[in-house]
């Protein structure tokens, strides 16, 4: 008998990975070809330290990596997002179909219900299928646990050698309103274009005393195209900022986000501060899925993270 979703929200952490290896077998059952082949999703089940459900105020950023696919890779990007639980992910390069699956998963199989919103920027039939003449869509998309409402969808005046894009949203992190932004800046070579697209960005949040500025920048943390977010808003990376005379952050000090040992992806905090900061390598993207838990006493300094890995 398959697990039902709602159930699987109350299940402690060893009933809970049991559960989810009785769900990912229903999941083959009934899902077919569309599932997972090759028995993958037992290979995949949730670490036995995993969150036991949504935590209200754990906040994600992901590139997923497109094009990375492969049997079993958005199962596989399902069981990544769950073993965090984050309340808001935001999610780059992320096919809506894709993105479809994802949560289908994490509710049927893991018990986790997510909303999600959509920022669009391309259609593109080599990114993302669909029938020629309907391609699936390309851009940033927002999981949230809770209600989303406020969607803004911008595409940059210069996306540079592909559209690029924010998403923004405002939703419940830890109990309270935020405004939420996700984001995809132009490529690493392409500095120039990131100066435009990060103004437009920044202009945007700072019309707001509470946000969380979520995505892939493509560029390190001393950048000169980040100045104007590193003013706004401090990254959940504890000991990684650039330097007040604009000198090169100490790489040591900054926890790398991708397969090539560089920080492209952040978690800006406005009028929030940090309370843990996580980076975890995933085998279904070259980028590594990014979590933090906030502090939601208010917007004042506290002391410094408890917890960097």
């Amino acid at each position: 008998m398959c697990v039902h979703s709602g159930e699987a929200m109350v299940l402690r952490r060893g009933a809970r990975w049991a559960a989810g290896a009785m769900a990912a077998v229903c999941m083959v059952l009934l899902m077919g070809p569309s599932a997972p082949s090759g028995g993958a999703p037992l290979a995949r089940l949730l670490p036995f330290d995993a969150a036991e459900e949504v935590v209200p105020d754990r906040v994600g950023t992901w590139n997923i990596c497109n094009p990375c696919g492969g049997s079993g890779h958005n199962f596989g990007r399902a069981t990544e997002i769950a073993t965090s639980a984050p309340q808001v992910i935001g999610l780059q390069e992320a096919c809506v179909r894709d993105v479809e699956q994802i949560r289908t998963y994490l509710e049927e199989v893991y018990g986790l219900v997510y909303r999600v919103e959509y920022g669009t920027v391309l259609r593109n039939w080599n990114r993302c299928g669909g029938l020629p003449w309907r391609p699936g869509g390309f851009g940033q998309a927002i999981l949230s646990a809770a209600p989303m409402t406020d969607r803004e969808s911008v595409e940059y005046p210069d996306g540079g050698s592909e559209d690029r894009g924010y998403l923004a949203v405002t939703t419940l992190v830890g109990g309270r309103p935020v405004r939420v932004f996700n984001t995809h800046l132009a490529q690493r070579r392409q500095g120039e274009v990131r100066v435009g697209q990060v103004a437009v960005l920044a202009a945007e949040v700072a019309r707001h005393d509470r946000a969380i500025v979520l995505g892939d920048f493509n560029a390190v943390p001393h950048a000169p195209e980040l100045g104007p977010m590193w003013a706004l808003a401090p990254d959940t990376d504890p000991g990684c900022r650039p330097s007040s005379a604009g000198a090169e952050a100490d790489a040591d000090a900054c926890t790398a986000t991708t397969d090539w040992n560089s920080k492209f992806d952040y978690v800006f905090l406005r009028g929030i501060t940090a309370r843990t900061h996580r980076v975890r390598p995933s085998p279904y993207s070259d980028h590594h899925v990014l979590h933090t838990d906030l502090n939601q006493a208010g917007s004042s300094l506290t002391s410094p993270p408890d917890d960097s890995t």
